[in-house]
């Protein structure tokens, strides 16, 4: 269980990494825009984001 873990750790930080490597100034304007948001409007995109990946997660063990 704990090897799963980490390789999903790991696989979600290079996920993350891959706009910030190809493209810096897009990602540092998506950041921009996502610090003016509002709280509840990134909750929903957190919220939306984890339901999405509890799908997936869902569908991948079916």
């Amino acid at each position: 269980m704990g090897t799963v873990f980490l390789m999903a750790l790991a696989l979600m930080l290079i996920l993350e990494g891959v706009l910030p490597f190809l493209a810096p100034s897009l990602w540092r304007d998506t950041f921009r825009k996502i610090t003016q948001m509002s709280d509840g409007q990134i909750r929903f995109v957190g919220l939306s984001s984890m339901l999405v990946g509890l799908l997936l997660l869902l569908w991948a063990r079916s």
